[in-house]
């Protein structure tokens, strides 16, 4: 197995685990992250030893999105998050969609941002119950990427989608699964031994009817999953040359409320 600098994998028995592996960043995609992380949903994706894939985070969240401390400049001193995504995010998250085998996340703390479409690009969803999912994207004059605009309404419907899109709110595991956002809830200190139960029985399972029934749920629901991500990208790179999310992501530094114009 290829060895990686943010990532963890394992394999073992026909199941395969990718940690995320940033904890001092609370798991926020980088570069390299994104590297590491296409790299190995492609390698699994195409090894048919490998019949059932788990993602999950190290230490205290899943992911916190995007590592906005990292550098992020184009020629005009401004980040082109269009281009960030289409080459970065998206293979990643259409590799696990695509994936003709079963992809669970294990969600521990935080899914927020690309960690939360991350979390929700999967075919079972187990939640810690202190974890939360947000699209906080809003919080610094973005738009929901990363598929999310997909992921949420055909999981929770029209309504509680624009209520995470456009109220930046935390949703707890407890109201997640209400919602139907998640699969399972399960208390902490069990989510790991609960998720690589079920990662080992998916192993075991009949792979080619789990990976037929995954591409007929893709055509009911994700049929212009392509064209949505595409879409997300062109509204992304508008916003990111606005001066809401400069003042967004200031704020963010400076640890105080925006003052958002809507320009």
């Amino acid at each position: 197995m290829t060895d990686f600098e943010t990532i963890d994998l394992a394999v073992a028995d026909g199941a395969a685990t990718i940690t995320l592996n940033r904890p001092e960043k609370l798991n926020a995609w980088n570069l390299q992250l994104g590297i590491d992380l296409r790299k190995a949903v492609e390698d699994l994706a195409a090894d048919a030893s490998v019949r059932a894939v788990m993602i999950t985070g190290a230490g205290r969240a899943f992911s916190s999105g995007a590592d906005l401390s990292e550098p992020r400049e184009d020629g005009d001193g401004l980040p082109d998050l269009s281009a960030r995504l289409k080459e970065r995010y998206h293979p990643i998250i259409t590799g696990i969609r695509e994936m003709p085998k079963p992809v669970i996340t294990a969600v521990n703390g935080g899914a927020v941002g690309i960690g939360c479409s991350l979390a929700l690009s999967a075919d079972l969803v187990l939640a810690a119950e202190s974890c939360y999912f947000l699209l906080a994207f809003v919080n610094i004059g973005l738009v929901p990427d990363g598929g999310s605009t997909a992921f949420v309404p055909a999981r929770i419907g029209q309504a509680r989608a624009t209520e995470m899109m456009m109220l930046g709110e935390r949703v707890h595991s407890a109201q997640a699964l209400s919602w139907g956002l998640v699969n399972r809830v399960v208390e902490d200190d069990r989510l790991r031994a609960e998720a690589d139960e079920l990662l080992a029985k998916l192993a075991k399972g009949p792979t080619r009817a789990y990976a037929s029934g995954k591409a007929l749920l893709n055509r009911r629901l994700y049929a212009d999953l392509h064209d949505q991500l595409e879409a997300e990208a062109d509204f992304q790179g508008e916003q990111g040359a606005s001066a809401d999310f400069i003042e967004g992501v200031l704020a963010f530094m400076q640890k105080r409320e925006p003052n958002f114009t809507g320009q």
